[in-house]
């Protein structure tokens, strides 16, 4: 059986303001083709890249009003792999710094287990650590 011994955790600073219960990432990096006199598709141009991310975080505590309290005044924020023991993953850790709150979607009340709200989000600098 697998020993889960990391998660994904929203980071100010140094402080956690909340683990990650789901993590979306889309990765986009467009290219434009060159046409020239001569030839069709003689090159590209690679345009600069986006990285965008929905996370969905516990209700619980002041986490998702921290959050929004960051979305409103346009804090930037980080994304950090937490190991808690172990090295049987292949990162340290990963890491999406300078990232941002677009849009946020609170959940509705449950009457069983954790509510979840959903955040929209950017970053700015992405990078792997080995």
């Amino acid at each position: 059986m697998a020993d889960w011994n990391t998660r994904l955790e929203v980071k100010l600073g140094d402080a956690t303001i909340t683990p990650i219960s789901t993590f979306t990432p889309t990765f986009n990096v467009p290219h434009t083709v060159i046409h020239s006199i001569e030839a069709d598709n003689v090159g590209y141009v690679r345009q600069p890249f986006t990285f965008t991310f929905t996370m969905g975080v516990p209700a619980v505590a002041s986490a998702v009003a921290d959050l929004t309290e960051l979305a409103t005044n346009g804090k930037e924020f980080s994304i950090a792999v937490a190991e808690k023991k172990g090295t049987d993953w292949a990162f340290k850790s990963i890491k999406f710094a300078r990232c941002v709150v677009t849009s946020a979607s609170p959940s509705n009340v449950v009457i069983d287990g954790v509510p979840q709200a959903s955040f929209n989000c950017l970053a700015l600098s992405v990078g792997l650590e080995a």
